[in-house]
C-alpha cells in the first residue's frame, strides 16, 4: 500500500513537471509580434524559464519528501539525480572539457556547488527539520545571500524598495523558524544546515552569471563531477545506498529517475541557466522563493499536509518580499574605488 501511494505521489509530481516543461518550450520556441509592447522576447523567455523553475523546484521538494517511503538511501538519490543528466549529456562532455581550459578556477568551483554539496545540505536539512521549513528556508534565503555576495564582491548597491522587500523575506524566514519550527537543538541545527544550502545556491547563482559555459556545459559539468563523487561516497559506505547493498527497488528507481533525474537534473537546471542569462542573477534567485508556496499548496491534496497559521504568515511575508524585490527598481552596480 505504501509503495502504491508513493508511486501515485511521484506520478502526480511528474505531471506538474511536464506542465512546466511544456510551458517553457512553448515560450522558448514562440516569437513575439514585432514591437507590440515594451517587453522584449528575451525578457519573456526569462520569465517563462523562471516560472518553470518554480514548478520544477516544487517537484524536487515534493519528491524529496517521498524519498523515505521509497526505501532509497541518500546515496541512491544522489546517483539517480546526477546520473541521468550525466548519461544524457555524455556526448557534450568532451566539448565542455575543452571550454573549461579558459575558465577561471573560482568560477568552476562556484558552479560545482550546485551539485552534490547543495543536494546533501538540502537532504540533511530536510532530515533534521520539517518539510515546511525545508521548502521555505532554502529558496527564500537565496536572494538575501545573492545580494550580500554581490555587495561584498562588487560593492553592489541596492535600492530602498528592494531593501524593504528583502526585509519582508527576512521576516518570513523568521516567522517560519519561530512559528513552524521547533525549539530543540535538532531543529536549530537543521535550520543552520538549510541556511547553508541557501548560501551555497546563492554562490552558484553568482558564479553562473560569470561562467563562459553554455547551459548544456553547466549541466554536464555539475552532473558528471557530482555523479563521480556520489558513487565514490556510496561505494565506501559514507552514504547509505541500496545499489551497493544489492537491494534495488527497480520501480522506485525508475519513478525517481523521471522526477529527479529528468526534471531536476535536466529541465530545472537548464531553465535556471536560461533565466539567469536572460534576466540576470537577482530576479531568478528571488523568484525561486515562490516555489515553497506551490509546494505547500500542492502538498495539501497530494500528501495530506495542512496549512497552519504560522505557515500562512511566513508564505504571505515571503511572497510579498519576492514580488517587491522583482518589481522594485534596481540601482546600477557601483564598485568602490581601490
Amino acid at each position: 500500500m505504501a509503495d502504491s501511494a508513493t508511486h501515485v505521489t511521484i506520478k502526480a509530481i511528474f505531471a506538474i513537471l511536464c506542465c512546466a516543461s511544456f510551458s517553457t518550450l512553448e515560450a522558448v520556441t514562440t516569437f513575439t509580434l514585432p514591437r507590440p509592447t515594451a517587453v522584449t522576447r528575451r525578457t519573456m523567455v526569462g520569465i517563462a524559464a523562471v516560472a518553470a523553475v518554480v514548478c520544477l523546484w516544487s517537484s524536487f521538494a515534493l519528491s524529496t519528501r517521498a524519498l523515505e517511503a521509497t526505501g532509497m538511501g541518500v546515496g541512491d538519490a544522489a546517483i539517480v539525480r546526477f546520473g541521468v543528466p550525466a548519461l544524457a549529456l555524455s556526448p557534450w562532455i568532451p566539448r565542455t572539457l575543452r571550454r573549461l581550459r579558459g575558465e577561471r578556477g573560482t568560477v568552476i568551483a562556484l558552479v560545482l556547488l550546485a551539485g552534490l554539496p547543495h543536494f546533501l545540505l538540502f537532504a540533511w536539512g530536510a532530515h533534521l527539520t520539517s518539510a515546511a521549513l525545508t521548502g521555505l528556508l532554502v529558496p527564500s534565503t537565496v536572494p538575501l545571500f545573492v545580494t550580500a555576495l554581490l555587495f561584498l564582491h562588487r560593492r553592489a548597491t541596492v535600492s530602498r524598495p528592494r531593501l524593504l522587500a528583502l526585509a519582508a523575506i527576512i521576516a518570513g524566514v523568521a516567522a517560519s523558524a519561530f512559528l513552524i519550527g521547533g525549539t530543540g537543538a535538532v531543529d536549530a541545527g537543521g535550520i543552520a544546515v538549510l541556511l547553508a544550502a541557501g548560501l551555497v545556491w546563492a554562490a552558484y547563482t553568482v558564479g553562473l552569471a560569470r561562467t563562459r559555459l553554455d547551459p548544456v556545459g553547466v549541466i554536464a559539468l555539475v552532473s558528471v563531477v557530482s555523479l563521480l563523487a556520489a558513487v565514490a561516497l556510496a561505494a565506501t559506505g559514507v552514504m547509505p545506498s541500496q545499489l551497493f547493498e544489492g537491494t534495488v527497488d527497480a520501480p522506485a528507481w525508475a519513478a525517481y529517475a523521471l522526477v529527479q533525474g529528468v526534471g531536476t537534473g535536466l529541465l530545472s537546471t537548464a531553465c535556471y541557466v536560461v533565466a539567469v542569462k536572460n534576466l540576470g542573477s537577482s530576479i531568478p534567485a528571488a523568484a525561486g522563493a515562490l516555489s515553497p508556496v506551490l509546494t505547500a499548496l500542492v502538498a495539501v491534496p497530494l500528501l495530506g499536509e495542512h496549512l497552519t497559521a504560522g505557515l500562512v504568515v511566513a508564505l504571505v511575508l515571503i511572497v510579498s518580499g519576492v514580488a517587491g524585490f522583482a518589481l522594485a527598481p534596481s540601482r546600477r552596480l557601483a564598485t568602490a574605488p581601490s
